[in-house]
C-alpha cells in the first residue's frame, strides 16, 4: 500500500500561518515526521490558494526538500500554483487532482501531460458527484479516455472515486460500500490505472477520538479489494501497522465481517470486538451514530 502523507495541509492552522509567515521549522518538522513514519510520498495541500501563487509553491516545495528526499504530491485548485509546484519538485511528482471538470479537463490534465508526471483523477464532473458504480464507472472511463488523447497512458493515471463522510445523513453510508465495489473493479475496467482515495474524507465531521477507528478499518477494506494507495494520516503508527502486515488477526477478522461471517464477540478483546463493530457501519450493517461501538 502506498501512502500518500496528509499532514501538510493549508486547513490546520498551523500549516496555514506558517505559509503565511514563511516559517519552514513548521513545514520541515511535519515533512521529516512523515517520512520517519514511512509515507511514501508527501501531499502539499495548499487548497485553491490564490496569493502569492508562485512564490509560494517554490518556496513551500525547497522547504520539504530540503528534509526529505521523498516524492511529493501538489495538492492544488489553482493551475499557476500548480505548474509552480510542479517545477520546482525535484523528483517525478504526483499531480494531485484532475477531474471530470470541463475546466480540469482544460487546465489541469494538459499539466501532467507537459511535465510528465503522474496524475490523480477524481470522478467528479460538471455535475456533480455521480451517485453510483456504474455512473463513476462511465466518467471515469471518459476522463481517462481524454487524458489518453493528450498523451497521458494509464499508467500514469491513479482514479480516486472520492470518498464522502460517513457520517452524512442518507448518502454516507451508501457511498461507502459503493467506493468499495468501485474499487474492485477498476483495474479490470481500466488495465493499468492505479486507485487511491483521501481516506479521511470518510471520518470527516464524527467525533475526533472515534475517527481512526473508521480510518483504520476502512483501509484495511479498502486494500481488499486492491486499492493502490491512500492519502493519509502516516502518524497513524496503528494505521501504518496495518498497511505492513503486523496486525495480521485484526485484518482477518475484518475480511470476516466483510465476508458476512457470524462473528462470535464475548471472546475477542475489546480492540478486535470494535474493529468488527467499526467494519459493520463501514458495510452498511448497522446504522450508523456516533455511538456505534457502544450498543
Amino acid at each position: 500500500m502506498v501512502i500518500i502523507g496528509e499532514n501538510i495541509h493549508v486547513i490546520a492552522q498551523a500549516v496555514s500561518t506558517a505559509l503565511r509567515e514563511r516559517d519552514a521549522r513548521v513545514i520541515q518538522d511535519l515533512a521529516k515526521a512523515q517520512t520517519e513514519a514511512g509515507a511514501d510520498y508527501i501531499d502539499l495541500n495548499v487548497g485553491p490558494m490564490k496569493k502569492d501563487t508562485e512564490e509560494t509553491m517554490q518556496w513551500l516545495v525547497n522547504a520539504v526538500h530540503e528534509v526529505a528526499d521523498l516524492p511529493l504530491s501538489i495538492d492544488t485548485l489553482n493551475p499557476v500554483a500548480m505548474e509552480a509546484g510542479l517545477k520546482a519538485c525535484r523528483r517525478r511528482p504526483l499531480l494531485n487532482s484532475a477531474s471530470g471538470k470541463t475546466v480540469s479537463k482544460e487546465q489541469m490534465l494538459p499539466l501532467a501531460q507537459k511535465h510528465h508526471c503522474d496524475v490523480v483523477i477524481s470522478v467528479m464532473t460538471d455535475k456533480g458527484m455521480p451517485p453510483d458504480v456504474e455512473s463513476k464507472v462511465e466518467s471515469i472511463m471518459d476522463t481517462v479516455a481524454h487524458a489518453n488523447e493528450l498523451g497521458i497512458p494509464n499508467e500514469d493515471i491513479w482514479v480516486d472515486p472520492i470518498l464522502l463522510p460517513i457520517s452524512t445523513a442518507g448518502e454516507g453510508q451508501r457511498f461507502t460500500v459503493v467506493n468499495l465495489e468501485l474499487i474492485k473493479i477498476l483495474d479490470d475496467v481500466l488495465p493499468g490505472i492505479k486507485s487511491t482515495v483521501g481516506l479521511s474524507n470518510t471520518s470527516n465531521g464524527v467525533p475526533e477520538h472515534l475517527r481512526p477507528h473508521l480510518n483504520r478499518t476502512y483501509l484495511v477494506m479498502l486494500a481488499r479489494n486492491r486499492l493502490y494507495s491512500a492519502i493519509a494520516d502516516p502518524l497513524d503508527k496503528e494505521l501504518m501497522r496495518l498497511t505492513r502486515g503486523e496486525m495480521p488477526e485484526i485484518v482477518e477478522l475484518i475480511h470476516k465481517a466483510m465476508d458476512g461471517e457470524d462473528i462470535d464477540l464475548s471472546g475477542l478483546s475489546k480492540e478486535e470486538v470494535e474493529y468488527v463493530k467499526t467494519a459493520k457501519v463501514l458495510m452498511g450493517e448497522t446504522l450508523y451514530s456516533d455511538a456505534w461501538l457502544e450498543s
